[in-house]
This record gives C-alpha cells, structure tokens and sequence, in this order.
C-alpha cells in the first residue's frame, strides 16, 4: 500500500479558503490534508509542527508566501511551496472557490 502524500493548505486566518481547500480535498484519494493561518488570531495557528509533517505545501496569496518563508525558513527545508494565487474574497465552500481550488490545485496532486 502506498503512502499518502501529505498536503498542507495555508491562508491568512484558517476561516475561509484554506478549511475550504481542506474538505474539498479530504477524500482525494493519495493524499492527506491540513489547513492552518499565518495569523496569530487564526482558527488554527501554523506550526513548526504542521510543516514538518507536510510535503506540498499550498498558499493562497504570494504575499503569504513571503510571510511563510520569512517565519518558518528553518522549518521548511526545501520543501515545494505553490502559490494558488486567490484572493481573499470568497467565503467558505463558495462554488467560485471550490472551482478555483480544484483547477488550480488538481495538476499538482495524483490523478484521482
């Protein structure tokens, strides 16, 4: 049996886009999923933790990017970063950004 790739989605405060990417991909079959902020305030806080488990790790804004590799530099150890380039104007499950996530995010994850 193979193992699961494991992929982490990440937003600015875990409440819209990245939960979202998390139960649109939940059943995605070689793939595990997780969600976190780059915020304090998130629903659930990035960890040194949560980046040592992932191996693909998705974030919505190229700004968060930055932020990301700027606060965990140690904790990423070259581990691949795609940015989705989504705005922050969607709420949660919308079908525009269910859509979006889906196109973007299907070309990198096994082929279902």
């Amino acid at each position: 049996m193979s193992v699961a790739r494991r992929v982490l989605f990440v937003c600015g405060q875990n409440r819209l886009r990245s939960p979202t990417a998390e139960q649109v991909f939940a059943d995605w079959p070689g793939i595990e999923v997780d969600s976190a902020g780059l915020k304090p305030e998130s629903d659930t806080p990035l960890t040194p933790e949560a980046l040592s488990w992932a191996e693909l790790i998705f974030v919505m804004e190229k700004a968060q990017r930055r932020k990301l590799e700027q606060r965990f530099r140690p904790h990423l150890g070259g581990k691949r970063i795609i940015c989705l380039d989504i705005a922050d104007r969607y709420s949660f499950m919308e079908p525009a950004l269910v859509e979006l996530l889906l196109a973007r995010v299907s070309r990198h994850l096994p082929a279902r």
